[in-house]
């Protein structure tokens, strides 16, 4: 008995590779395309899901990193490929929902019509940081030195509209304080000037601040999610935005998602739905995610993805709009 349960659990975990390869898809390399430089938490996502990917799928699954216009670069090489399920984009909530809105006419695609939903894969949310040998040991106490100096604490974010940037505004406005945004060409700069107390604190996603945190460089003092972080022991005791500013209603959940080109036949978005399901739903990507700060999360269908997309796109609409920020 023992053998023969083995021997259905390997027969399961094969069932997508084999309804692949019935249906002729895919017959070559898979691409995922991150549109981010190497070596930050998006490009480590990417490389896990390729690497778990291959045996699913029984291809090569190949990683290409093509940064630049907040993501835009990336996200439009993907809207612009063949019809036919091997280029596949992950994507943040910035560039699929708040791209538009922030680059306006200059914006190349429109991610709602131009790319066709799979499935989210991972979430999470930001933390707010100060310099470790800063004096400010609480949110309370930064949010009373911001109001007792107007506009003389700065705070770095990863970029003008970033969902750094976007967080940030949304605590400014809900705080009542007057901070002044020192916008950096990505996180590591700014991280940088942190380190060296150049600016007094910055906003940005877990996976990007938790090696600095854990060495005990930087201070977390606010997650910017509605609950607490439980999962990362580092910031178990750190508050969260329903705590700081409970009327505020401030929930910032910045997601990755895999989508492909639009007018991809749906029967290969289906065997792509079930094999990155099956990745992100196991013990190893959640092994691996869940330290750094994101948490796997797999949509039923692509339906139910293309449904939260335009739902998000409204919110991040929203929160583009309130900041002021644009790229034009």
């Amino acid at each position: 008995m023992p053998h023969r349960r083995l021997l259905l659990k390997a027969a399961a975990l094969s069932l997508p590779a084999l309804a692949a390869r019935a249906q002729g898809f895919p017959e070559r390399p898979l691409r995922i395309v991150v549109p981010f430089a190497p070596g930050g938490a998006v490009d480590l996502t990417g490389r896990l899901l390729a690497e778990q990917l291959q045996p699913v799928v029984g291809q090569n699954v190949v990683v290409e990193n093509r940064g630049g216009a907040g993501g835009n670069l990336g996200a439009d090489a993907v809207a612009k490929a063949e019809k036919d399920g091997y280029s596949l984009l992950l994507g943040s909530a910035n560039i699929l929902c708040a791209n538009k809105f922030l680059f306006r006419r200059s914006m190349p695609l429109d991610p709602m019509r131009d790319l066709a939903p799979v499935t989210r894969v991972t979430t999470g949310t930001v933390v707010l940081i100060v310099n470790g040998k800063s004096p400010y040991k609480s949110f309370q106490e930064l949010m009373a030195a911001a109001k007792k100096d107007p506009g003389k604490l700065t705070m770095g974010s990863s970029g003008t509209g970033t969902v750094s940037h976007l967080t940030i505004e949304s605590v400014k406005r809900a705080a009542g304080v007057d901070i002044t945004h020192v916008p950096y060409r990505g996180g590591g700069p700014a991280f940088q000037d942190l380190l060296a107390g150049n600016i007094d604190m910055m906003f940005d996603v877990i996976p990007a601040a938790i090696a600095n945190i854990r060495e005990g460089a930087f201070r977390p003092l606010a997650v910017g999610s509605a609950e607490r972080i439980t999962y990362v022991p580092e910031l178990r005791n750190v508050p969260s935005m329903k705590e700081l500013l409970p009327s505020a209603n401030i929930d910032m959940q910045s997601w990755y998602a895999i989508n492909t080109t639009a007018g991809t036949p749906a029967d290969r978005i289906a065997i792509l739905h079930r094999a990155l399901t099956q990745v992100v739903r196991g013990d190893t990507f959640r092994g691996k995610m869940e330290p750094i700060g994101f948490t796997p999360v797999a949509d039923e269908t692509p339906a139910a993805y293309g449904e939260y997309m335009r739902a998000q796109e409204k919110v991040w609409q929203k929160l583009v709009e309130d900041s002021g920020a644009t790229m034009e």
